[in-house]
């Protein structure tokens, strides 16, 4: 790539020239990163795709690199084309993107021993990897478990005030069995029964009342509010007051 197609000529239009920093607001450029040559940006391209040795788009580089070392999309397609120009790389077309790759050439041949070892070395890889991934489950999962647990200071604590409360509950339950106002099995049963009356005759008197209620209504010109109020009824409901179960 020639040096005028990588620096506009002065008065010139800003595109034609190669830059790393972004576009702000409406035309204005905010101050780039820290300015790469066009050198240096081919130059961690290059490492970057021999290390890798797989097929990148222009946008899958930028994508790998733009946080690292600060690159705009711009000067990764120009380093790239420049790289490809001068031989350094591989491109080739599929269907309307372009893809880049190390050439081939420069790297040793490789034979099936070779390949077969370096599968093998692959598997054994990772098998480890689960391994150690399971480990760390295990560990974070172990982990998880402490942090939620009770320090000893507050364990130490937690005793103390069940053994206050448990004290409490003795003192209770001594009381209860030293007081001679004991209700007897008899006297019990004789106040359910008493309750149970009680209760009948409760539901008894709604319903009666209810009926005979309904029963007037029927010929009142006025809503059932209105009787109520006018005769002085008042509800159990008016009392927030239900029947208990039985």
């Amino acid at each position: 790539m020639s040096k005028g197609r990588s620096e506009a000529a002065p008065g010139g239009n800003s595109r034609g020239r190669w830059e790393t920093g972004r576009r702000v607001g409406r035309g204005r450029l905010k101050d780039p990163l820290p300015a790469l040559s066009l050198s240096v940006a081919s130059g961690i391209l290059l490492k970057y795709l021999q290390e890798q040795n797989r097929p990148y788009s222009a946008q899958d580089v930028f994508g790998n690199l733009q946080r690292e070392h600060g690159l705009g999309k711009t000067a990764v397609v120009k380093a790239l084309e420049q790289l490809a120009q001068q031989g350094k790389i591989k491109e080739k077309m599929y269907g309307k993107q372009k893809i880049y790759f190390a050439d081939q050439d420069q790297f040793d041949a490789v034979s099936d021993a070779d390949l077969q070892g370096l599968d093998a070395r692959i598997l054994a890889l990772t098998a480890k990897v689960q391994s150690l991934q399971q480990s760390c489950r295990h560990m974070e999962a172990e982990l998880k478990e402490l942090t939620s647990a009770l320090t000893t200071p507050e364990m130490q604590k937690e005793i103390q005030e069940l053994k206050k409360e448990c004290a409490g509950y003795r003192e209770r339950l001594k009381n209860i069995k030293e007081a001679t106002n004991h209700v007897t099995p008899e006297e019990k049963e004789q106040v359910y029964k008493e309750r149970q009356r009680y209760h009948k005759e409760w539901r008894k008197r709604k319903r009666m009342a209810t009926e005979l209620s309904d029963a007037i209504l029927e010929g009142y010109p006025k809503s059932k509010k209105q009787f109520f109020e006018e005769v002085g009824i008042e509800t159990d409901e008016d009392h927030n007051v239900k029947l208990p179960d039985p």
